[in-house]
């Protein structure tokens, strides 16, 4: 497929920006789409405004002279304070409005930045791929996931992305905790902490784009996205202390009074999400010619640097 005019919803986030500068700088001619315009990105880029999700959006207009959409935008999960209603508002007719639209201009390929969430909770006691029957355990979940089926019947040229939790400088809530904790002088509670996660670097994710924009076969599938190696926690804090310039300092204490407390104070899926497993396999998205070019612990490194740096 080659490079023409495409269309990038949530330019202005932790994705959308480094997504719109990589096509820019690879030859595409880019629209952004942003709630908020801003001289944010090279002359080359087209700036657009896009209206609140939550109300419909006259996207005829956006999608005049595009042939690819990667859709990025929507509400990330931010746990129950956001209404079930909102989030299908949002992430699913949304969604569901552009993809028609989509169609109807004949575009070439949509790319819907999807979750891992639209197919499991915040923790699984299996490895995690398409093969899975989706179970959705939330309203962010849910979603993703009737997005998804909405994509599907809009019978537009389609890829679905499924990644996991995504990093790199830049990046906010528990991620961002963690690099301020790993910045910190003291010893850490983590060295027993042996349970695995997947977890991938926004460069792979954008990666993962390019082939679904340039590649054919990958039109019609679904794919979860994840760097090749799950890391523990306790890996994950030695290589954010590594970019830190700090040894790990990670005491071996065993991992059930925090699991214990956090549990007793309402805080289960902080618990699944701290020392809970949850490993994803991209092996059909390698199959397909997904070359991740980031290692996770080179990635978390470079990132704590960068947030240290003033830059993340």
């Amino acid at each position: 497929m080659t490079n023409g005019r495409v269309l990038v919803t949530g330019a202005a986030g932790f994705i959308g920006r480094a997504l719109v500068a990589d096509l820019a700088t690879a030859g595409h001619q880019v629209r952004a789409a942003m709630r908020h315009p801003a001289d944010v990105f090279s002359r080359q880029v087209e700036v657009v405004a896009v209206s609140d999700l939550t109300r419909p959006v006259e996207w005829r207009a956006l999608l005049k002279g595009v042939d690819t959409v990667v859709h990025l935008a929507g509400i990330a999960h931010a746990g129950p304070s956001i209404a079930e209603e909102v989030y299908d508002r949002v992430n699913r007719l949304a969604t569901a409005e552009l993809a028609a639209a989509a169609q109807r201009a004949g575009v070439r390929r949509l790319v819907f930045l999807s979750s891992i969430r639209a197919q499991c909770g915040p923790a699984a006691k299996h490895t995690l791929s398409e093969r899975d029957s989706p179970q959705p355990t939330d309203a962010y979940g849910r979603s993703k996931l009737a997005a998804e089926q909405a994509v599907r019947a809009s019978n537009v040229p389609f890829t679905i992305l499924r990644p996991v939790l995504i990093y790199g400088p830049g990046v906010k809530g528990n991620m961002a905790r963690l690099i301020e904790l790993a910045r910190t002088p003291w010893p850490l509670p983590f060295g027993l902490m042996s349970n695995r996660r997947s977890l991938l670097s926004r460069d792979n994710l954008i990666g993962a784009v390019h082939l679904a924009l340039r590649t054919p076969e990958t039109a019609g599938e679904t794919y979860v996205v994840a760097d090749p190696a799950p890391v523990s926690l306790a890996e994950i804090v030695t290589a954010l202390r590594a970019g830190l310039g700090r040894p790990p300092r990670l005491l071996p204490v065993a991992s059930w009074p925090l699991a214990l407390a956090l549990k007793a104070t309402g805080r289960h899926e902080t618990w699944e999400r701290l020392g809970g497993e949850l490993r994803a396999d991209a092996g059909k998205l390698l199959g397909a010619g997904w070359r991740p070019q980031v290692q996770t612990h080179d990635g978390l490194a470079a990132m704590a640097r960068a947030h240290l740096a003033g830059n993340g």
